[in-house]
Order: structure tokens, then C-alpha cells, then sequence
């Protein structure tokens, strides 16, 4: 756990040690999520990784709406 410190712009800056862990590379967008009283910060994903996630899928086999 580390602790930091938001500036008068709102700003924070994220420790080395949390960056490395977490991969988070300069230029990077991240998701901010408030829960209650905590925020988590989610990298935000491009939609490169989802390349090859369907590899196998037959369309055919799927369910048209009109086969209700």
C-alpha cells in the first residue's frame, strides 16, 4: 500500500513501485471507478486484445432473432 497526495490541480501521481506491478505505462488511459469512499483505477483496454478471441466460432450454428 502506498499513499500519495492529491495536488491543488486534483492531480496524483502514481508510485513507481504500483506502476511496474500494475504494467502502466506513460500515455496510458486508465478507467477511474468511484465505490463508496474508494476509487480504483482499471487500465482502459483497446479493442486489439479482443483479436483472436473468437478464433473457432461457427456463425452458423448460432440462433437468428427470428428463431424465436
Amino acid at each position: 500500500m502506498a499513499e500519495v497526495t492529491v495536488s491543488s490541480k486534483f492531480q496524483i501521481v502514481i508510485p513507481k513501485a504500483i506502476r511496474e506491478e500494475a504494467g502502466i505505462k506513460a500515455g496510458q488511459k486508465l478507467v477511474i471507478l468511484a465505490k463508496g469512499n474508494s476509487l480504483h483505477l482499471v487500465p482502459k483496454r483497446d479493442v486489439a486484445w479482443l483479436i483472436g478471441s473468437a478464433k473457432g466460432a461457427n456463425p452458423a450454428d448460432y440462433r437468428d432473432r427470428s428463431d424465436k
